[in-house]
């Protein structure tokens, strides 16, 4: 049986379909209980209709808890409506045109919801894959997915710096094959023509000069377990003919012998190349992309989670070795790592860290000090220039976008005050104070929907 679950009826569901609902949950062992002011784990929405007011609440409640919403009224809801709630944060939207006799569709995707997120904030993954922000948070959850229930090849993508083998140690180490053996790495950017048969494929003694002993290749020594190819998009193209073939029969022969090799490994690759315009250009074969590619992850840059450069720091703090690190970081220094940008993503945050460390001496957090002075910042005053140029470049993606001076206004002002209700965790007088703006204006602001049928 489920443990309770919390579930939030919008109106205007009727009463009748409310009382309904709640038979129906309550029948298939569900034990709908009233959502939190807070709301944690993973409960239920259940709409006939979405308005902006439905999406700023899905975006509350999704970015503590796992919502899955349910569509008492489908028929009246367009495809683009039940696309707004997944991007707001919604993990499935479930239709319900009319009510079934059992809640057996709900119980099954809460169980696959309760799994996953039970695995996301285990120690095994937060001890070593940390941060809290909702893109890192959705990446997470879906390698969790694939990781567990899912045995096909998967692909990571992102820029150098973002974790991408970190994810695929997760993906190896959640899987879950009885008798699984080692992850085997094979780092694609140090493969030349001239030693890839024996790299990959192994050879027998006496294959070729200076082969005194049989090899096993990455492919025997993968047999059983997961194989990860970093940066694939590196492979030459006579060399991803030969990783095709092996992919898709699963036999090779070793260098020197004629004797076919079987073997069975999960396929893990990461790149952070453009696949598809590799795909195009004929840089990359299209065969292999759609081989290596079953599923696709992206890892985002560290500018797409800026909140997490806090905890990510403390993070390497803490492992780093010494008397001298300190105890956290002062608050300028805190808002000095927020604001910096990071070209290399984590990889170079954690070299921040490192050097803070290691110029800090004494107990206490990290302070100004320990900042060098060619990476201060020149001027920390909010100035107009300076919030403008904030500003600038999504103004001209709004502009390039063809929309009007009145547009990007609404859009910015509706966005402002979704982040502060968001910041606030949904407390619209903390969330007014804020902006600078009466109770009364934002709640009229948060009235003047427009349903998105």
């Amino acid at each position: 049986m489920l443990p309770s679950v919390w579930i939030h009826f919008f109106d205007p569901v009727p009463v009748a379909v409310r009382d309904g609902v709640l038979s129906v949950l309550g029948r298939s062992g569900v034990r709908p209980a009233p959502m939190p002011a807070e709301p944690d784990a993973y409960g239920l929405m259940v709409l006939s209709a979405v308005d902006d007011r439905v999406l700023d609440d899905i975006r509350l409640a999704s970015r503590h808890a796992v919502v899955l919403v349910l569509a008492v009224a489908p028929g009246r809801l367009s495809p683009p409506a039940l696309w707004a709630l997944l991007r707001a944060g919604a993990a499935d939207v479930v239709p319900w045109p009319t009510l079934p006799a059992d809640a057996g569709q709900v119980c099954a995707r809460l169980e696959r919801l309760r799994t996953v997120r039970d695995i996301v904030e285990s120690p095994r993954v937060t001890r070593t894959l940390v941060g809290n922000s909702a893109a890192w948070r959705a990446l997470l959850r879906r390698v969790v997915e694939l990781a567990i229930f899912s045995r096909g090849p998967v692909l990571i993508t992102g820029e150098s710096g973002t974790g991408k083998e970190l994810i695929a140690r997760l993906i190896h180490d959640l899987d879950c094959r009885v008798g699984k053996r080692e992850m085997v790495i094979v780092d694609c950017t140090t493969i030349t023509p001239e030693l890839s048969g024996s790299e990959f494929f192994g050879h027998e003694r006496g294959a070729f000069t200076g082969a005194m002993n049989a090899r096993d290749g990455a492919f025997a020594l993968a047999d059983g377990g997961t194989l990860f190819l970093d940066e694939i998009g590196e492979l030459p193209p006579p060399l991803q003919a030969q990783l095709l073939r092996v992919v898709q029969e699963g036999k090779y022969k070793r260098v020197g012998s004629n004797a076919w090799q079987h073997t069975n490994f999960r396929l893990v690759s990461a790149t952070h190349r453009d696949l598809d315009a590799g795909v195009a250009d004929g840089s990359f074969r299209a065969d292999l992309y759609y081989r290596i590619a079953g599923s696709v992850c992206r890892t985002p840059r560290l500018a797409e989670r800026k909140e997490d450069v806090l905890a990510l720091a403390a993070h390497f703090q803490a492992g780093f070795d010494g008397a001298d690190g300190g105890e956290g970081f002062d608050e300028p220094v805190c808002q000095y790592l927020i604001t910096r940008g990071y070209p290399g993503n984590v990889r170079e945050l954690r070299r921040v860290v490192s050097w803070l460390c290691h110029r800090h001496a004494g107990s206490g957090p990290i302070t100004i000090g320990d900042v060098p002075e060619d990476e201060r910042p020149l001027d920390t005053s909010p100035s107009r220039n300076g919030v403008q140029a904030r500003f600038e470049a999504a103004a001209r993606e709004a502009i390039d976008l063809g929309l009007g001076l009145k547009e990007i206004g609404q859009a910015a002002t509706e966005c402002a005050i979704q982040l502060a209700i968001e910041q606030e965790r949904g407390n619209l007088h903390r969330a007014a104070l804020r902006l600078g703006v009466t109770d009364r204006a934002l709640q009229l602001r948060r009235a003047q929907q427009r349903p998105m049928h």
